[in-house]
């Protein structure tokens, strides 16, 4: 019994360490993302610890914009609400698709400490990883990218303008090549991923050029192509419901 319960006090370990490798690039990228986003809180007049307040519980780079912008332009609160739950709705299909990955016996404080923590790179992480969800892995991932996150805009705040808007704009960069790191090796090892990634280029470079779409916000956007792509593919290609994950999860 004593060397089961040391076991899984292992693989949490390791799996809680090997987290935070894989999120080490994502926190880079989040500090480099996010301070610019302080410049903006702090130019809606926010202090340092109401920025970094508002990013430790949002997590969004566009949530969070637009929400300092609504600030900045004195907007009502349930225009805020409406415009950052529009923005952020691509939050819940990520969830949904993490459900799917997710042990049925999972207590539900696990599922309630990273649901409220799923980002768009975390999210690809942990999907691409085999087997069924591992919450210590997330924690590890949330361990290095949150924290980094929330810094990343108190300092913005602090430093405010006084970095040249060329440098801000430069450090952005680093978080697109973090986005190449990530689909580049699930596409090299399968064509039809590959095909959909391709697809989902075109057809996000489509939308933001059609007339007929140009009153949609991005958000929305990214909405409608996820629900349509990822729709397409799941009938194209389905989940065999009987494949056996690659795997296992440690008892929690």
């Amino acid at each position: 019994m004593r060397n089961d319960c040391d076991l899984r006090k292992k693989l949490r370990a390791d799996a809680f360490r090997s987290g935070i490798k894989d999120a080490v690039p994502i926190g880079l990228g989040y500090l480099a993302v996010s301070f610019s986003l302080g410049i903006t809180a702090r130019n809606a007049g926010l202090s340092a610890l109401q920025g970094g307040v508002a990013s430790f519980l949002c997590l969004a780079s566009a949530g969070e914009y637009a929400g300092f912008t609504l600030i900045a332009a004195s907007a009502s609160l349930a225009e805020m609400a409406l415009m950052i739950l529009i923005i952020n709705l691509r939050y819940m299909l990520m969830s949904l698709a993490l459900s799917q990955k997710t042990d049925p016996h999972m207590p539900f404080f696990h599922r309630l400490l990273f649901g409220g923590a799923v980002t768009d790179e975390l999210f690809a992480v942990n999907i691409a990883r085999p087997g069924l969800l591992d919450p210590w892995y997330f924690y590890g991932g949330m361990a290095i990218a949150v924290p980094l996150w929330t810094a990343g805009t108190c300092i913005g705040i602090v430093a405010g303008n006084v970095l040249p808007a060329r440098i801000v704009s430069a450090l952005s960069v680093a978080l697109y090549g973090m986005f190449i790191a990530i689909i580049v090796p699930p596409a090299r090892k399968d064509k039809f991923i590959a095909v959909i990634i391709a697809v989902c280029f075109a057809a996000s470079f489509a939308v933001q050029r059609l007339p007929l779409l140009s009153g949609i916000n991005s958000g929305t956007k990214t909405i409608i192509l996820t629900l349509i792509i990822a729709s397409a593919a799941a009938v194209i290609r389905p989940k065999d419901p009987g494949a056996v994950p690659e795997k296992e999860v440690p008892d929690a």
